[in-house]
């Protein structure tokens, strides 16, 4: 499959593609935002790609999410992504896990050239960056994306040079409790937006945390998350 890099050598070299094609890049979370990202990491020829995440798709996905189809509901994301980035890129050599990553998973950071953070659960995102920067593994992570209208609002920056999205305020608290001092993130400069006079009665009674969401917004974080590693990885800026 030549012809599969010749645009990307354009733009990267090929020593930009090499260094691709030798990556290994371990994504947590395949939803919104990392669906996208692993479509654009594997389409860029990433080498090795680990796809991590417990989830299952419902119907709920069919409006944002990459590889999200009726037919897929019910099956694990991991999985489900896998076989269809193969379908992209044969020569990728991809791996899915079917949990969800907590302190007690057992995954050694340190056999991966780049982590990518996109999932939402604050313990998930600590431990994350912590086992990253304990290894010494480039680590880039998203922060919210959800109840947002405005895909020209994302940033790249580091964590702490973050204002406005409530997920980067709770997590420059989280960073700094587990002795994080750097991380890059993707996040939004666009303030949430109120969605209480959308939500049905029960659900607002039940304290329901339903956010709302659409196709263009985290796909959007999530090939900004990709385009950040692969210009990392490829040494190209």
């Amino acid at each position: 499959m030549a012809d599969f890099y010749t645009r990307t050598e354009l733009l990267l070299g090929k020593e930009g593609v090499e260094r691709l094609k030798n990556a290994n890049v371990l994504l947590f979370g395949v939803g919104g935002v990392g669906g996208s990202t692993a479509e654009a990491l594997v389409r860029a020829g990433v080498g090795k790609l680990t796809l991590f995440d417990g989830d299952v798709y419902a119907e709920s996905n069919l409006n944002r999410q990459n590889f999200s189809t009726v037919a897929a509901i019910g099956q694990p994301k991991a999985e489900h992504v896998r076989a269809a980035l193969l379908e992209i890129a044969p020569q990728c050599e991809i791996t899915a896990v079917t949990e969800m990553f907590s302190t007690e998973t057992d995954l050694d950071f340190s056999a991966y050239s780049y982590i990518v953070d996109a999932v939402d659960d604050t313990d998930a995102k600590t431990e994350i960056a912590r086992r990253a920067a304990a290894c010494g593994v480039p680590c880039i992570a998203s922060m919210g994306a959800g109840n947002k209208l405005d895909p020209t609002a994302f940033a790249v920056t580091d964590i702490y040079k973050t204002s406005v999205c409530p997920l980067a305020k709770i997590m420059r608290r989280r960073y700094r409790q587990v002795g994080i001092e750097r991380l890059k993130v993707v996040y939004s400069t666009e303030a949430p937006r109120d969605i209480s006079a959308n939500l049905d009665a029960s659900a607002i009674e039940a304290g329901k945390k339903t956010v709302g969401s659409l196709s263009f917004v985290p796909s959007v974080a999530g090939l900004i998350l990709a385009g950040e590693v692969i210009k990392d990885i490829a040494d190209v800026h």
